[in-house]
């Protein structure tokens, strides 16, 4: 017979032990979230002497326990040497966004194919898309009166017609509409109605908080504020805004309004431009939005939570063990003539 006193030892150990797996499960929730960054790794401003400014946006973003390369630049070249300037180990990733066909986003997937061939990718999906797309084969009309060499597919088209891609091997899954991917994690999907880009389909990474939502744009070519009112769908409370805004040669009278209607009407905490924006605009932003504008130039790192800091320290602290440098230095070795000048990478980290 198990005595009184055995019976309340036993109890204390028991309650001991789950309140050590409560506070675990809490700090290692605080953890992930003081963890959650976005580091900045193509860009054509920026303040780090061993990266390579060039027109394009790529950005490495770490939140809820996820690794994420959302686009890749423009030259797989540039993007390598950024990559290793940082530390940054992109074999290790959850999953890629390649936000829209431009090539200042897309030109450096022949890099991350060569190091991480098989992650899954998302893009948009667009019909005869440089990503693929597929049609019904009830898409076109058709004349029945026609002899079947004059036909398509001699009057029998596949019930499902697909269409190839410009990157073959490439595990590409195709978005056509605003998706949440894991939870807490959604691809935004909208369609630019501008001069210049109509018709282009651009994805935005919308990932909801404990602080709110925080917005990763590319090029925002569906505009800015459309993006952030799909974003407030999610969650009306827009935390942090990173990326382009697409107002790189937009007059000031434009400029001030979304400045203010991001300020006003969304209230958007913190916000983090790049790319694309323009300027006047960063100017404007940084007017509007005083100590909660944070700097994001090429090889910034922006600290995310409930207060965000920027940061430009030269290597993103605790991205790679030693075993993955290990990994990294082989796989990087084998990557030859990657750039259309016929850049080798041997990188030895």
């Amino acid at each position: 017979m198990r005595s009184p006193h055995l019976s309340a030892l036993l109890a204390a150990c028991w309650t001991a032990w789950i309140l050590a797996g409560c506070t675990t499960t809490e700090s290692r929730a605080a953890t992930a979230q003081a963890s959650a960054r976005i580091t900045v790794l193509y860009d054509a401003f920026g303040k780090d002497g061993t990266m390579t400014k060039d027109w394009g946006y790529a950005a490495l973003v770490e939140i809820n326990g996820k690794r994420i390369l959302f686009d890749t630049g423009d030259d797989p070249g540039i993007l390598a040497k950024n990559v290793k300037a940082k530390g940054v180990d992109l074999t290790r990733l959850d999953f890629v966004v390649l936000s829209h066909r431009h090539s200042d986003h897309v030109g450096g997937l022949s890099f991350l194919q060569s190091v991480n061939p098989k992650v899954r990718i998302y893009a948009p999906k667009e019909n005869f898309g440089v990503f693929g797309s597929d049609l019904p084969g009830t898409f076109y009309r058709k004349d029945d009166s026609l002899p079947a060499e004059m036909r398509y597919y001699g009057g029998t088209p596949p019930e499902t017609m697909k269409f190839g891609t410009v990157f073959p091997g490439a595990n590409i899954q195709l978005i056509d509409k605003t998706t949440e991917v894991t939870p807490g994690i959604t691809l935004i999907a909208l369609v630019s109605d501008a001069p210049g880009t109509k018709e282009l389909k651009e994805l935005s990474l919308a990932i909801n908080t404990p602080d709110g939502v925080v917005l990763v744009v590319a090029c925002a070519h569906p505009g800015i504020e459309a993006i952030v009112a799909e974003a407030a769908k999610i969650n009306p409370h827009i935390h942090f805004i990173a990326g382009g805004f697409h107002l790189v040669v937009a007059q000031d009278p434009a400029i001030e309004k979304v400045a203010t209607t991001l300020h006003d009407t969304y209230k958007v905490d913190f916000i983090a431009p790049g790319h694309c924006t323009g300027e006047p605009t960063f100017a404007a932003l940084r007017r509007t939005f005083g100590d909660h504008y944070l700097y994001a130039g090429l090889g910034t790192t922006l600290n995310l939570g409930a207060n965000p800091r920027a940061t430009s320290n030269r290597r993103a602290s605790g991205v790679f063990e030693e075993a993955d440098l290990r990994s990294y230095r082989a796989l990087l070795a084998r990557s030859e003539d990657l750039s259309d000048g016929g850049l080798e990478i041997r990188a030895s980290l």
